[in-house]
């Protein structure tokens, strides 16, 4: 397995590059789907370990809703978009506009909306990483579940295998007046795929 050596200021402003054309694609998608205006922050873009997946959205034990999907081609791995349940309802109120039920509960059309939103989420940035590196990336079905970020991420592990050490973090922000919604994605291709896509994109991995 190829080690990941820790980033410069150039291999990070690539990334941070590719995060601010995935969020403008994500912004003009989601403007498109819900016919207005949608504003998003230039996210945070770092390098994590798989360990502090977690610690990022609040802990193991922090309640999360999440969008996940397995990416095929050239560079495997797998997706996750973590929103707070809390945002999650401010989202669908502020930005959606549909009728939010009590705290807690969440209607189909709620469930819906907040798939779809991560789904576009994820098809901007895989969409953009892939003009960069110039490798083919095809994202499956998504789906979403509402649990605690660890089950979470435990359950992604069962189901689609050994994932990589290190994830790609993107730190999303919506605006809506001044109502502000935070959501986290994560992408952690496979072992082998990191190096493929560092490679890619200029920088040295484990030479």
């Amino acid at each position: 397995m190829n080690e990941i050596k820790p980033f410069g200021d150039y291999q990070l402003d690539v990334l941070r590059e590719v995060g601010n054309i995935g969020a403008g694609h994500a912004a003009t998608a989601l403007a498109t789907m819900l016919d207005r205006q949608v504003d998003m922050q230039v996210p945070k873009v770092s390098l994590v370990p798989f360990e502090q997946i977690a610690e990022s959205v609040g802990g193991d034990e922090a309640v999360v809703i999440a969008i996940f999907l397995r990416v095929d081609g050239e560079t495997p791995g797998n997706m996750f978009f973590l929103i707070s349940p809390e945002s999650a309802k401010l989202l669908l109120t502020s930005l959606v506009g549909v009728e939010v039920f009590p705290e807690g509960e969440y209607s189909e059309i709620e469930l819906s909306a907040l798939a779809e939103i991560g789904n576009i989420l994820a098809g901007s940035y895989l969409s953009s990483l892939a003009d960069f590196t110039h490798l083919t990336m095809a994202p499956t079905v998504p789906a979403l579940a509402i649990d605690m970020a660890g089950a979470i991420l435990s359950f992604g592990l069962l189901q689609f295998g050994h994932m990589g050490d290190h994830a790609l973090l993107i730190d999303t922000m919506f605006f809506d007046g001044d109502d502000k919604v935070e959501g986290h994605f994560f992408f952690i291709p496979d072992p082998d795929s990191f190096h493929k896509i560092f490679r890619a994109l200029g920088v040295p991995a484990g030479e």
